[in-house]
């Protein structure tokens, strides 16, 4: 079964609006963890618009399934991950004034750089995983950098999935296969929800996990958080 890594930014993001403390990150990923999460994501950006560098350090002590911390590698974004030590980092390409991640890696002009970094990552005993883009030409220089994993970038797939549910997996299932092939795992991440992930974990066998976050929040307003993960695990099963 596919692993469901819930990204709670959004939940941030609302705390941040009123300021104090609610609602209390913290417990709510524990929350998430007890309702069946396998792991909790985050993304901390320079701004602090969400995730904040003290909530990353207040939740590593208390979670208990798999952490894992998305951004770009900048000198303060590597210095907090291999202080904290998350199960795994996602790499990804935004700009700090980005409102959301927009676009993979171009593994090719950028290696070297995803090669120094991804060592950082090794040398602090953290799995790693690059944003990408289902991009068949990446794909060797993606491994070449020394990443465990890849994950796959599926804005496009969830754009186009009501009018060619087809078209919109092509791509993505030759280059989740030649990844596996080259021995890379594979998650994915964004626009995935309960519309069209039953349909993504189908067709790609190779998946091992998914980060969801701003659609599972959205579904939680209407049927909980508890009920709502359920639902998203319901649809990670293979059968």
């Amino acid at each position: 079964m596919v692993r469901l890594s819930v990204n709670i930014n959004k939940v941030a993001t609302i705390r941040n609006a009123r300021g104090g403390n609610t609602p209390d990150l913290v417990n709510f990923a524990i929350d998430c963890e007890k309702y069946g999460a396998e792991g909790i994501t985050v993304h901390p950006r320079p701004d602090e618009r969400h995730i904040k560098y003290s909530d990353v350090m207040a939740l590593k002590p208390v979670l208990t399934t798999e952490f894992n911390i998305e951004g770009y590698p900048s000198k303060e974004f590597m210095d907090l991950v291999t202080m904290i030590r998350p199960t795994q980092v996602t790499l990804v390409p935004d700009p700090p004034d980005v409102l959301t991640s927009n676009a993979g890696w171009d593994t090719i002009s950028n290696q070297s750089f995803l090669r120094d970094t991804i060592q950082q990552l090794k040398s602090a005993g953290i799995r790693s995983s690059l944003f990408l883009g289902p991009d068949q030409s990446l794909i060797d220089s993606a491994a070449e950098t020394g990443t465990d994993r890849i994950e796959l970038y599926t804005e496009s797939y969830a754009n186009s999935f009501d009018s060619d549910q087809e078209a919109s997996i092509h791509l993505y299932k030759k280059t989740a296969s030649l990844a596996h092939m080259a021995g890379l795992g594979i998650n994915a991440g964004h626009d995935l929800n309960l519309k069209n992930l039953k349909f993504f974990v189908t067709e790609i066998p190779e998946l091992t996990e998914v980060s969801i976050g701003h659609a599972l929040i959205c579904d939680a307003l209407y049927f909980g958080i508890e009920n709502t993960i359920q639902m998203y695990r319901r649809c990670l099963k293979s059968n």
